[in-house]
């Protein structure tokens, strides 16, 4: 198989990405009409317009989306984000997670129409109700980023809509993590500094970072291989983290109450909000490991926090 694509530069370009309108200028669609996204004539923006729908059913509406976003529009103002030789050739909806499986051809888009692509579809199928997340894969493949990891699943939330911001925004961020002591019973506290890119939000970095586990002796993971980060949220000062079923798996010789505790202090300590729920595959009606129930969301526990020797 070709190497695979090197999506390296997605948060870079995010901030580029300005959603402009299209013949629906000024208005919402009708009652089951969509927002589609296609490219701007010169294939750096995206440009909206409103389209109806007398589909039905979840799998219906799916089909005409794809069809819409691969047609190209009675327009020269803007075009499919879809250049010639680039397609599905199927797609699968589990739950509420949809697939698109893209042939080879996809590794050939440049960096600006890789990303088109993506924040189009993903935009475009996230407002059937029914469709949460939807995940890349290239030739049977999981899609990756520039680092080497699966993008995963992806929301209308992670490409952001932020006009006039800078190509290139980064900046750094002093953190302090909790991963598990070399026991797995306590915290261990371990100071990072991040640079990262603004368009994050400072709550995913942190998950994002504990998923990577420690850099410092003495600490051990707290998040069990393998997980997936299916998305971080912020609102009414809640974070809502939510994995795939991967996070129900026990990290190596972890007491459960040290993985839940450390990304609940490792947010609350570096974000701005006062609590975190957790989510697998946006369910929280779980008692994770039969111990911790995760229906509502946790606060701050610093009594699982190990001492520091001096």
């Amino acid at each position: 198989m070709k190497e695979k694509k090197k999506a390296g530069l997605l948060f870079c370009f995010l901030l580029c990405v300005i959603f402009l309108y299209g013949c629906g200028k000024g208005k919402e669609p009708e009652r089951g009409g969509y927002r589609i996204y296609y490219s701007d004539a010169d294939g750096v923006q995206l440009v909206e317009e409103h389209c109806n729908s007398e589909e039905e059913t979840v799998e219906g509406k799916i089909d005409e989306i794809l069809k819409l976003l691969k047609k190209e529009p009675d327009t020269i103002d803007y075009k499919s984000v879809f250049v010639e030789g680039v397609e599905i050739e199927k797609w699968e909806l589990q739950e509420t997670k949809l697939s698109l499986y893209f042939n080879e051809e996809y590794l050939e888009l440049n960096d600006v129409s890789e990303l088109l692509i993506r924040a189009s579809v993903v935009q475009s199928l996230v407002q059937i109700s029914g469709v949460d997340y939807v995940c890349f894969f290239v030739g049977g493949e999981p899609l990756y980023d520039g680092d080497g990891r699966e993008i995963g699943y992806m929301r209308a939330e992670d490409f952001v809509q932020n006009i006039g911001s800078s190509l290139h925004s980064y900046q750094t961020a002093d953190l302090r993590l909790y991963f598990s002591n070399s026991k797995g019973d306590m915290l261990k506290a371990e100071d990072v500094s991040v640079r990262y890119n603004s368009n994050m939000s400072i709550e995913k970095l942190i998950v994002e970072q504990l998923i990577k586990g420690p850099s410092g002796a003495g600490g051990k993971a707290v998040i069990p291989a393998g997980t997936r980060l299916l998305g971080v949220s912020v609102r009414d000062n809640i974070c809502y983290v939510n994995f795939d079923e991967g996070f129900l798996n026990v990290a190596e010789q972890v007491n459960p109450k040290v993985t839940v505790y450390a990304l609940v202090n490792s947010i609350i300590d570096g974000g701005e909000t006062a609590q975190v729920q957790i989510l697998v595959n946006g369910e929280t009606n779980i008692t994770y490991q039969e111990i911790i129930d995760l229906s509502k969301p946790l606060s701050r526990n610093q009594d699982l926090i190990e001492e520091e020797t001096r």
